[in-house]
């Protein structure tokens, strides 16, 4: 008996409907996707001029300079010689100073530059003179501008 068998094709694989998912979900991935900003994309604003609201009140500053020899000068006045401790005439300065500071309702500031070789005890007798007026902000530096 002879049997007939149909020979059964080479199954086909229908793509289309693969390649229209496929590209439903590139799309959807697209629409989801956040943008990231790169770094150099970011807007970022440099310091500049600031306008200034409320005046700022600059405290005056008097430079006492203290020399090798023993020299105390206060604004190009000399005051003191070697021999005394004292100094009446800065302290009367510093007064007035002071006076003129606390009308104005700004900090008396006092900064003493000491050249390297000047004596402790006429920077202490500086220091004793801003004390007596009654100057409590004192500073140091190592410079004069």
């Amino acid at each position: 008996m002879n049997v007939n068998i149909p020979t059964a094709d080479a199954p086909e694989l229908d793509v289309s409907a693969l390649i229209d998912m496929v590209f439903l979900l590139l799309v959807f991935f697209m629409v989801t996707a956040s943008l990231v900003k790169s770094e150099g994309d970011l807007s970022i604003k440099l310091p500049g001029i600031v306008q200034q609201a409320v005046t700022v009140d600059m405290p005056d500053e008097q430079i006492i300079e203290v020399h090798a020899t023993g020299r105390v000068n206060l604004n190009g006045l000399a005051f003191g010689t070697m021999d005394s401790n004292a100094l009446p005439d800065l302290v009367a300065i510093l007064i007035r100073y002071k006076m003129a500071s606390d009308a104005s309702h700004n900090k008396a500031m006092v900064t003493i530059w000491a050249e390297d070789e000047a004596k402790h005890q006429r920077v202490i007798d500086v220091m004793n003179a801003c004390a007596f007026a009654g100057i409590e902000n004192v500073t140091f530096t190592s410079s004069v501008d």
